[in-house]
């Protein structure tokens, strides 16, 4: 399962709409690494004022990569974690997610090309 979703966000649900805070509180509730990782990458490109921030560290188990791969391939927590941080999400292979400048277009064109993500692989990520 992707979220731990408590009994009031699933009456919320089944109600109708969900708020977007209520959301984005289960997914960092229960996705600590991924939430964690991209909340550092956004102060990182925050403080550097560039256009992007990237994680190249693999994840540290496959617990924290199955939290990273969820929330990303997700589109539902993608799009409420890129409304709540004010950025575009972009990801390749099995770790390496990017904060965007929502106007950092031609940056986040190159970084989701098929050339951006044939030279983003290497041995060590085979099995990732």
């Amino acid at each position: 399962m992707s979220l731990s979703v408590s009994n009031d966000l699933l009456d919320q649900a089944r109600a109708g709409e969900v708020d977007d805070a209520a959301f984005v509180a289960c997914v960092r509730d229960s996705l600590p690494y991924a939430w964690a990782t991209i909340t550092a990458l956004v102060e990182r490109r925050d403080r550097s004022g560039a256009d992007f921030a990237d994680n190249q560290v693999p994840p540290p188990d496959e617990t924290a990569r199955g939290q990273l791969l969820r929330c990303l391939a997700s589109d539902a927590m993608r799009g409420a974690l890129e409304r709540h941080f004010g950025v575009r999400l972009a990801f390749q292979n099995c770790h390496r997610v990017a904060v965007f400048r929502p106007d950092a277009t031609q940056a986040y064109r190159e970084f989701v090309t098929p050339r951006a993500q044939i030279l983003n692989q290497s041995p060590e990520l085979v099995d990732c």
